[in-house]
């Protein structure tokens, strides 16, 4: 089959302003303003740098309620001043972010008990060089996982297709980075579960390509050297990726190979003249979500790891709910997120595994392609609402949405797992 079919095909089946559009997002729960902890990040002298994105990283979390505060927190002696920000402002927690020697010591305090409930060096290189704002990343989900006893998700980058080259974005939308080569097409990818790994269709050979992120170095996954091959997926362990290949006579089918071992290519649908493509393992990998147009209108369905036991997933009413695309399982499996045309427009809906019911969470201009962060409360989507495909990220707990301002249209994002050193 052509490239172009193929695009056209997969096509149909795939920040910085924190406030922005916010009346946007329809979420199933509500929301009631000032049930999340107050928590000040208290503004020293030196390392502003890294307090600067530490601050923006606990905003992002979503998880406490932010608050801004004068420099009147010194107690007598130099001692930390626990009434100050308890009574002036209301807050719970407070950050302190002071230099050290070789980075910086990050202290989280208590201030209902007045004592400091966890602190932490982190060693930072120097500013402005690569790997900073990743180390300072890290120290801000050890604050979250402090303050609530999971981490955040500021140490994970999203990979994104825009002008037919791969990029990749910080969470917090910066440090936006080329990742594939100059003269070279790209087409849909995925992150591999290490974080040191994508892998991503080469227009040119219609192969998946696995790359190593550190290197560049790329080899094609066994049995994708001949036709075209995308919308690639890896298992929970890193060693299998599933794939769509278009075949002779119409059909799309999925299949699956061992890249550990660089064997092992086994078809796992095969239904006439079907489309079956978007393969999604859960996170247990026992299973795969994916997208067929078996029954008429293209929805989502589930099968065994092995191919067996295929049956629908998201429910849908015939001759009302629009075609399904693009099913992603969440970290902790109790979720799946699609996109669903609505009016003929593509809106993100999530689909309740346990109580089988499936909730729209967005409803202005057209919104897709999304993709889970690690904490499995926030997604990014691709969305024109203002004019142009931009990636935006919205928590599903609060509602609120922010943009991730890229120079040209994104579209087919990915978001890693948490980055480790």
């Amino acid at each position: 089959m052509a490239v172009a079919a193929v695009l056209a095909s997969a096509g149909a089946l795939q920040a910085q302003d924190p406030n922005a559009a916010n009346d946007a997002i329809r979420i199933g729960i509500t929301y009631q303003p000032g049930t999340r902890p107050g928590l000040v990040v208290v503004p020293t002298s030196g390392a502003e740098a890294a307090r600067d994105i530490l601050k923006r990283d606990l905003d992002y979390s979503d998880r406490f309620q932010m608050i801004e505060a004068g420099a009147g927190g010194a107690g007598s002696g130099g001692t930390f001043n626990y009434a100050y920000y308890r009574t002036q402002f209301g807050a719970q927690h407070a950050v302190e972010v002071v230099p050290a020697a070789g980075g910086v010591t990050v202290r989280l305090h208590d201030l209902s008990t007045s004592k400091v409930r966890n602190q932490a060096t982190v060693a930072l290189p120097p500013e402005g060089s690569a790997g900073y704002r990743m180390a300072v990343h890290r120290a801000a989900d050890e604050v979250v996982r402090w303050a609530t006893g999971t981490p955040g998700y500021a140490a994970s980058r999203i990979v994104y297709l825009s002008g037919g080259r791969l990029y990749r974005i910080d969470s917090d939308g910066e440090d936006n980075t080329t990742v594939t080569p100059a003269g070279q097409s790209a087409f849909s990818s995925a992150w591999a579960p290490d974080g040191r790994r994508i892998a991503y269709m080469r227009l040119e050979s219609g192969s998946i390509m696995v790359m190593d992120l550190a290197t560049g170095a790329t080899e094609a996954v066994p049995g994708t050297t001949t036709g075209q091959n995308y919308a690639p997926a890896f298992s929970p362990d890193g060693r299998v990726v599933a794939y769509a290949r278009s075949e002779e006579g119409g059909a799309t089918n999925i299949f699956s190979a061992n890249i550990a071992e660089r064997c092992c290519v086994q078809r796992l649908t095969v239904r006439g003249f079907a489309l079956n493509l978007s393969p999604s393992f859960s996170p247990d990998g026992r299973r795969i979500a994916f997208v067929s147009n078996r029954a008429g209108s293209s929805q989502i369905y589930v099968m065994a790891a092995s191919g067996t036991d295929q049956e629908l997933l998201v429910p849908y009413e015939y001759g009302s709910s629009g075609p399904s695309y693009a099913p992603e399982w969440s970290p902790d499996g109790a979720n799946v997120v699609f996109h669903r045309e609505v009016s003929r427009s593509p809106q993100i809906f999530l689909f309740d595994v346990a109580s089988q019911r499936v909730k729209q969470l967005t409803s202005i201009g057209r919104s897709e392609d999304a993709t889970w962060a690690p904490d499995g409360r926030h997604i990014a989507f691709v969305s024109d609402r203002t004019g142009r495909r931009q990636l935006w990220v919205v928590d599903t707990e609060t509602g609120r949405v922010r943009q991730l301002n890229t120079a040209g249209a994104a579209r087919i994002p990915s978001w890693s797992r948490r980055l480790g050193g």
